[in-house]
């Protein structure tokens, strides 16, 4: 042999940050074929696994189930509270942010951004005065994003909570956890959020396809005094239902819902807390890691203080183009894949292939998160991109606990 083999033959790792690694129980559950959605397991299971996924959210209120994306969830969240002519504020650390405020704008409601860049978190100062400025409390909802996926920042939904309270101001505290529920602490009626949206594609651990809102009384007494609320975004049948088409308006999406039974009996057997926990130190081995790369070459974590960011994805740059050149090396050499820069840099912007994200999120263990950063340093070293030495051991001391 005169060349070097290919050594992506094998199973490959998705590692960006949603859809995220599917476990093999969960696809399994959804390998069968159609079942009846009239009468037998599917509908007795419902009752269960809505009571589940609140578990999950931490709250003992109200949920709804739709077909659709994070953005399917935002919709819906918005459709439910906010009318034309409605005001919400928007305190944006990245795209998502912004992406939850332009969906509000599309139903007619006035969106006013407070734009903290992409890599800081919400400084509740300027909130407050902002909610100070708003005497006549038109803002009818603060939007805030738990995790921004792009810029893979960590906001603070409880102390968003403390200060519309001190504010004494109305408005309802609608939080996205889309990359954050069942990776990062978040406790929905403990920290005062009012409405919470989310998918299945990332901690959740099941194939894209479905969204969830979950809200509590007072979110629903803003509901029952909006003026029109159609028929199929109207999330009070859903989290009533008393026949099983209720929940979804229609056909269920069957097949996700055998793979989410599965994939929160796993959660709740390994314990909320403890899912937590594991990512806790696994998105440490990563910091770790990037942090002795960062001290002989280029490589930066977006987000500079460790207690702002995600332990379900985490954003990065490298030099010029480097970003890109990683991602196609690992891909095409190792089979693993890394995340896209997303929202980073504009379009047409050269630093938009500096960018690249690693998801840690979901059904993921302590030595996936070892190959992918020997993955990483094995394309650096190979595409003679400057790092410093010491990353593995690094992230090995985190994982073993030294």
């Amino acid at each position: 042999m005169t060349h070097r083999p290919n050594l992506s033959h094998g199973r490959g790792y998705l590692a960006i940050p949603g859809p995220s690694v599917m476990p093999d129980a969960v696809l399994q559950a959804m390998h069968r074929p159609a079942p009846n959605i009239y009468a037998g397991e599917l509908v007795d299971m419902m009752p269960g696994l809505m009571a589940d996924l609140k578990r999950v959210a931490r709250t003992r209120h109200h949920a709804a189930i739709y077909i659709g994306n994070g953005h399917a969830a935002w919709e819906a969240a918005l459709s439910n509270v906010v009318a034309p002519g409605d005001h919400v504020l928007v305190p944006a650390t990245g795209r998502f942010g912004h992406g939850w405020g332009d969906v509000a704008t599309g139903l007619g409601a006035h969106a006013q951004v407070i734009d903290f860049g992409k890599s800081s978190p919400i400084d509740l100062e300027r909130v407050a005065q902002a909610l100070a400025d708003d005497k006549d409390h038109r803002i009818k909802a603060v939007l805030a994003v738990h995790v921004d996926t792009s810029s893979s920042v960590l906001n603070d939904i409880k102390g968003l909570r403390g200060v519309l309270d001190a504010a004494g101001h109305p408005a309802l505290l609608m939080a996205d956890c889309i990359a954050s529920l069942g990776c990062d602490r978040f406790e929905m009626d403990g920290w005062g959020a009012d409405v919470m949206v989310t998918g299945c594609q990332k901690g959740l651990m099941v194939p894209p396809g479905c969204s969830f809102v979950f809200f509590n009384d007072r979110a629903q007494a803003v509901r029952e005094a909006m003026p029109r609320v159609s028929r199929y975004w109207d999330w009070t049948p859903r989290s009533t239902a008393t026949e099983f088409w209720q929940y979804f308006n229609g056909t269920a999406p069957t097949h996700h819902l055998y793979g989410l039974r599965v994939a929160l009996d796993m959660i709740h057997e390994e314990g909320i807390d403890q899912v937590w926990a594991r990512h806790r130190v696994l998105a440490r081995a990563v910091w770790a890691a990037c942090d002795a790369w960062a001290e002989g070459g280029e490589l930066r974590l977006n987000i500079t203080d460790p207690a702002c960011r995600s332990t379900a994805v985490t954003s990065l740059r490298l030099g010029r183009n480097d970003g890109t050149r990683l991602r196609d090396w690992v891909e095409q050499e190792l089979g693993l894949t890394l995340g896209i820069g997303l929202g980073m840099a504009e379009p047409g912007d050269p630093a938009r292939d500096a960018y690249f994200r690693l998801g840690h999120m979901g059904h993921v263990n302590g030595q996936m998160i070892m190959g992918l950063l020997g993955g990483m340093q094995a394309g650096m070293k190979s595409l003679g991109i400057a790092h410093g030495r010491g990353a593995l051991d690094a992230a090995a001391e985190v994982i073993s606990g030294v």
